[in-house]
């Protein structure tokens, strides 16, 4: 896109919340069972039914409105919004209008080494709608019922981003506090966090705002970055052609990579709001709004800010620690017992760590891994009893049994051999094997001088300490 345009964005965030049972009725709520099969005369709205509330659905929606600094509001209620849609049987949504649960909010997202700060407007609590099954085999189109009534909370952002980057970091932030919280399973694979996107365009320097575009449900967060990009470039294409934004709704055809017309935009009024007849006003007492605010740890972004200014971290390194909260818990708790570097415990939880973890698609829960041991191998290797080689090893029988790392490297005999008389053979027989690497070092490729200790590693079973080894090699070449 030019420079003579503003993006202007804003982001709708469908949140499914893991509760036991549905938002009004005692149906599982449970994502891949068979069609049809958890539904039931409620949440298909048969006539004679009576929904009643999930108060959990109420209180994980407020410890997300705490988490994003909302107001909450104690007296609110439940309201009918209706449209016309063969995925909702009884044509109207049960949802929350002029008195959302939580409203003005804020979220903290880091984009780069920026800070920025994005205004929401709402969250609220809704039904979700049926899932519209679409097969190129059929004429007609099918329905499964199973996710009518799956409770939802739409966290809708106010239009304070800017870029398609800068929506990517929203969305990410988002759904690690929903995890962060226990709140939502947010797997957006299986459908649990969608998004509705909002764009629209302004001269660079106008402070109104251009008529926007939404695309629905757009469900990974390549693909709003890729909608974003497409459709400020469609707008773009439209203006400078002397054509009009028209306000619609569009589908994101990610395959394709293009957005489609679905229908002019529909307005607040054209889904005649009204509060729902079957569902009282209800009311959440102060001392549980306070219960409940307690309960919201330190999110994500102020994590990542506390790793930096209080372990030197790199912004790269904590973001990436912070993400997952059990490793991030985990990091805490080694950095508390203290005796070893929090850089290098980063190293270790982000590295070696999630690759283990990530391969056996386990976390650090499901391991033997504690804290104490942990910190005690890495003691070990900045004493230099073992390499980061023998580490390795160490790490793949702590992570497995209960056991000392000290044990480990008795048993296994991994301490680092840091005498030079004990590694001088090792160096002969490695540089007598490699006479080319030594004329090229000789030459003033030194860069050779890392694979001739690596070699001198292996040949010593990974127990030579490689900055004896790069001392004994350099000598030895010296003397040739």
């Amino acid at each position: 896109m030019s420079n003579k345009y503003e993006v202007v964005i804003g982001l709708e965030v469908h949140a499914e919340l893991n509760t036991k049972t549905k938002i009004f009725c005692s149906c599982e709520n449970r994502f891949g069972a068979g069609v049809n099969s958890l539904c039931c005369p409620v949440c298909m709205a048969m006539p004679g039914t009576l929904p009643t509330l999930n108060e959990q659905v109420v209180e994980k929606a407020i410890k997300m409105g705490h988490a994003l600094g909302c107001k909450i509001n104690g007296t609110t209620k439940q309201d009918r919004k209706h449209y016309f849609y063969p995925d909702l049987t009884k044509a109207y949504q049960i949802s929350q209008f002029d008195v959302p649960l939580c409203e003005d909010g804020h979220l903290d997202i880091l984009v780069g080494d920026e800070l920025r700060t994005i205004g929401i407007t709402r969250i609220h609590i809704e039904e979700d709608a049926g899932k519209l099954i679409h097969d190129d085999g059929r004429d007609d189109t099918l329905c499964d019922y199973n996710r009518c009534g799956v409770p939802l909370i739409e966290i809708v952002s106010e239009p304070d981003l800017r870029s398609a980057e800068e929506a990517k970091a929203y969305l990410e932030t988002i759904t690690t506090i929903l995890l962060y919280l226990g709140v939502s399973d947010a797997k957006m694979q299986e459908g649990s966090v969608r998004c509705d996107v909002n764009v629209s365009l302004r001269p660079v320097g106008a402070q109104e705002f251009g008529t926007r575009c939404e695309m629905k449900n757009v469900n990974s967060f390549g693909a709003v970055y890729r909608a974003i990009c497409y459709e400020a470039e469609r707008q773009e294409k439209v203006l400078d052609a002397g054509g009009v934004i028209n306000q619609e709704t569009r589908r994101w055809d990610d395959p394709k990579g293009e957005s489609i017309l679905m229908r002019s935009k529909e307005d607040a009024q054209d889904y005649r709001y009204f509060p729902d007849p079957d569902l009282l006003t209800f009311i959440v007492s102060d001392e549980r709004i306070a219960a409940l605010k307690a309960m919201v740890p330190e999110l994500p972004t102020a994590r990542t800010l506390r790793y930096v200014s209080d372990y030197q971290l790199s912004r790269d390194d904590a973001s990436l620690l912070s993400l997952n909260k059990a490793r991030a818990d985990f990091f805490d708790s080694c950095v508390e017992l203290g005796g070893c570097e929090p850089k290098l415990i980063s190293n270790w939880i982000i590295g070696d760590i999630a690759k283990l973890l990530n391969e056996r698609r386990i976390e650090i829960a499901d391991t033997a891994l504690t804290p104490e041991h942990l910190v005690g191998m890495v003691k070990l290797i900045s004493n230099g009893t073992i390499s980061n080689t023998a580490a390795k090893t160490v790490l793949e029988e702590i992570i497995e049994k209960d056991i000392e790392p000290e044990t480990v490297v008795k048993e296994k005999g991994l301490a680092q051999i840091n005498d030079s008389s004990a590694l001088e053979a090792v160096v002969d027989k490695v540089l007598a094997a490699n006479e080319k690497a030594i004329a090229d070092y000789k030459s003033g490729k030194t860069n050779v001088l890392g694979f001739l200790v690596g070699q001198c590693m292996r040949e010593s079973k990974g127990q030579g300490n490689p900055n004896t080894l790069r001392d004994m090699v350099t000598a030895a070449i010296e003397k040739l």
